[in-house]
């Protein structure tokens, strides 16, 4: 045993040192051997970046190594990989990471990106608010490192890409840092006071070990309040799930944090035994809480969903909540999509991390010369028809949190699925609006539709976006009634969005395309007085001159 251990640390060492040995045409060699595999074995993958925009990004990549510091590559290949913009699809944080990380964990609550948690010799800096990155505000250092995580939209980037922020090879590789160092200086607001404070690099293995929250030991601290611990926090380094029943309230509360078997008690265990509770006590609200679930084994959901099915006195509307939110990824994002189709339960919380139809399932490759892992998904999970796919499940009811209610402990997630009660309450916003369209109930439908588009209850909705997909079918349906329709739509999203060029430009398209060349001519003028110096506004002036010659 003592031989194999020295091997392995042997074998270890030789392989940092061959890395840091590597010559540029060894990398270039492992990025096209990356390239190729992409192209005879995954080329399925190609579904939100074109085949010909990777192989430019690859082209850039392989002509710039060259100049590049042999740290800097390997950002670089993730960056290549993240193109895909599958979670799955990736080559791992610790990978970029294995030189060093800052010692702190980041969370981005909604009033901005703090220090949630950091080792005990940095106290002094527990709880401020993150202002600046060597010197580059914090917004635009979230902007550069975003490449370079495989981001599957934006709640993934906030729940699994603020680490990448902590990293001094990917700070410096996206030019945050001028120089690499091993010391990056935050520039920090806390107290009403602002400062900076120069952080050291420690190893990865030091970081606290749980969620994108930190769990407290002997060497790290967690701005939460430890008093108490909220619900969702209970018992997270203990077990993957638990009940507890609020006998005051008559509500079961669940947390399940893995969809992997718990090694003390499997998945069918407790869902039989959260059955049999269920079905001998009285409740008039089950709120199951998955926001903190990143995954596991989508064959373990069946259980759960039956169970729910078989239940006619618990899926009811106002009394099943399923709280959701940006580490629900994976197979707990399968799990979302059949407690949304199969029961009625109203979705809690922040959207998901994960897109509704998704590759998953990676295999590893290695790369030849480096031995960096790159992992390429190969399963298409859809559990909705193609044209439903969305990037993320979204919350029939928008909740969020703020730091200070995080490190008080004030859950205003769980609050909202407490005090729900059916007074109306539009769940399906987009839903609703069709009914009104389908209807012919213009005027109520344009009241509702300004009431909804700005009312923070559906914050996470795009409805400009939704609006315009709807009218753009109706424009290319070839049906002059359609036609007329889909004008509308986009004469509303005017109105609802007065100030966006986007809405008014597709409005000026479609009103030319009806050959109702005035009103035409009017939503380009309109798009011009918004903005005389944007790309649109250059655009509609062309699009004006074009007609003012016919």
């Amino acid at each position: 045993m003592k031989t194999l251990l020295k091997f392995l640390c042997l074998f270890l060492i030789l392989q940092g040192f061959s890395q840091e040995a590597l010559t540029s045409a060894d990398w270039q060699s492992d990025l096209k051997f990356l390239q190729n595999k992409v192209h005879h074995e995954y080329p399925f993958l190609f579904k939100k970046v074109t085949k010909a925009e990777f192989d430019a990004e690859v082209e850039v990549l392989y002509n710039a190594i060259p100049t590049m510091e042999n740290h800097e590559v390997p950002v670089a290949l993730s960056r290549i990989v993240a193109l895909f913009e599958y979670g799955h699809t990736q080559i791992p944080f610790s990978t970029v990471a294995k030189r060093g990380v800052l010692p702190v964990n980041l969370y981005h609550f909604n009033d901005g990106v703090y220090i949630e948690g950091t080792m005990t010799v940095h106290k002094q800096v527990l709880g401020a608010k993150v202002l600046k990155v060597g010197g580059v505000g914090v917004e635009e250092a979230l902007k550069k490192i975003r490449p370079v995580v495989p981001a599957e939209n934006d709640y993934y980037f906030k729940a699994y890409g603020l680490r990448f922020l902590t990293v001094p090879d990917v700070l410096h590789a996206q030019g945050i840092l001028k120089s690499w160092s091993e010391n990056v200086t935050l520039s920090l607001e806390k107290d009403g006071k602002t400062f900076d404070y120069t952080f050291p690099t420690i190893q990865l293995d030091d970081l606290s070990k749980g969620s994108t929250l930190t769990i407290p030991n002997d060497n790290w601290l967690s701005a939460r309040d430890q008093s108490q611990t909220p619900l969702y926090l209970k018992y997270l380094n203990e077990k993957y799930y638990y009940f507890e029943y609020l006998e005051d309230r008559k509500t079961l509360y669940v947390r399940q944090s893995s969809v992997f078997d718990d090694p003390k008690e499997s998945l069918k265990d407790f869902y039989n035994r959260l059955f049999e509770f269920m079905d001998t006590n009285p409740i008039d609200k089950l709120i199951y809480d998955v926001r903190l679930n990143g995954g596991g084994n989508n064959y373990n959901n069946l259980q759960l969903i039956k169970g729910l099915m078989a239940r006619p006195n618990i899926n009811k509307r106002g009394k099943l909540f399923f709280i959701i939110g940006r580490e629900t990824f994976s197979a707990c994002q399968n799990l979302t999509n059949e407690i949304s189709r199969y029961t009625e339960a109203i979705l809690v919380g922040e959207p998901t991390a994960e897109n509704v139809n998704f590759y998953g399932d990676a295999r590893r490759v290695v790369l030849p010369k480096s031995r960096i892992n790159a992992y390429l998904s190969y399963a298409w999970w859809q559990d909705t028809p193609q044209w439903e796919n969305k990037d993320a499940s979204l919350p029939n009811i928008a909740v969020d949190m703020s730091f200070e209610q995080y490190s008080t402990n004030d859950d205003p997630v769980l609050k909202a699925a407490m005090d729900f009660k059916d007074n109306g309450f539009i769940l399906d916003p987009m839903q609703h609006l069709t009914q009104l369209f389908i209807a012919g109930d213009f005027e109520k439908l344009k009241e509702d539709a300004i009431t909804i588009a700005h009312s923070p209850e559906y914050k996470y909705y795009d409805f400009n976006e939704e609006f315009n997909k709807a009218a753009q079918r109706l424009l290319n349906s070839g049906d002059d009634r359609a036609q007329q329709s889909g004008i509308y739509i986009l004469q509303l999203i005017t109105e609802v969005y007065p100030k966006s060029q986007g809405a008014w430009y597709s409005l000026g398209n479609a009103l030319e395309d009806a050959k109702e060349t005035d009103k035409a001519k009017l939503a380009y003028e309109t798009l011009i007085t918004l903005k005389d110096s944007s790309m649109l506004a250059r655009a509609a002036k062309n699009r004006i001159k074009g007609l003012d010659k016919e």
